[in-house]
């Protein structure tokens, strides 16, 4: 593949901002959960949440300026960012478990993103969605390099939708958790794995449609 070069810096990139996010959440562990991250979530002052808020953002702006820089089209753009946001999320577990020894299993609840509302879940959740992300970026940088041009059909993007708001429900449906500081209600699996069926589905509907 002639993108194989871009994968690889991509991924360095990816693999070293996951050690520097990892080291960050290390400190603020150690602040408001010296005793160990559990449940229920602890009110953080607003003056730190703000920098989280912002922290989180300027996370997204850079994953997304790496996939800019590395591809040369609209759709190649969008491969190298979900590669390197997946990469990045795996590794971000994989740099907490080498410093705190946390998780200590995949089914370990964690908060996964603040904007708008708190996101809740076990690790592996982010981490399988993380590797369909990488398994969408190839595909697609895959059919560009082959000369293909990528353009996935109606059904594509409508199973996309459709996982997304599915998967999306179950990290922020338990307000009581997220914003009454409760204890969580059990994860919905069996709505997530509905969810990532919708993403196995568009990307085979996506591939057979950019195939054509």
């Amino acid at each position: 593949m002639k993108n194989l070069h871009a994968i690889i810096w991509v991924s360095i990139f990816a693999v070293a901002f996951a050690f520097v996010e990892a080291a960050v959440v290390v400190y603020l562990r150690s602040i408001y959960y010296p005793e160990g991250f559990s449940f229920p979530l602890k009110l953080i002052p607003l003056a730190h949440l703000t920098v989280e808020l912002a922290r989180e953002l300027s996370t997204m702006v850079m994953l997304g300026t790496v996939g800019v820089l590395a591809g040369s089209t609209r759709w190649s753009r969008f491969a190298f960012f979900a590669i390197a946001f997946g990469v990045w999320d795996i590794f971000y577990y994989i740099w907490l478990k080498v410093a705190l020894d946390w998780p200590a299993s995949l089914f370990d609840w964690d908060v996964l993103f603040l904007i708008p509302v708190p996101w809740i879940g076990p690790v592996i959740a982010p981490v399988v969605i993380s590797f369909l992300l990488i398994a969408a970026g190839l595909m697609i940088l895959r059919k560009e390099s082959s000369g293909t041009t990528f353009k996935p059909g109606k059904r594509a993007w409508a199973l996309a939708a459709l996982g997304t708001a599915i998967i999306l429900f179950t990290f922020v449906w338990d307000f009581d958790a997220t914003l009454r500081f409760q204890m969580p209600q059990p994860y919905r699996y069996d709505i997530f794995l509905i969810g990532v069926a919708c993403y196995v589905g568009a990307l085979v509907a996506a591939g057979k449609s950019a195939g054509r």
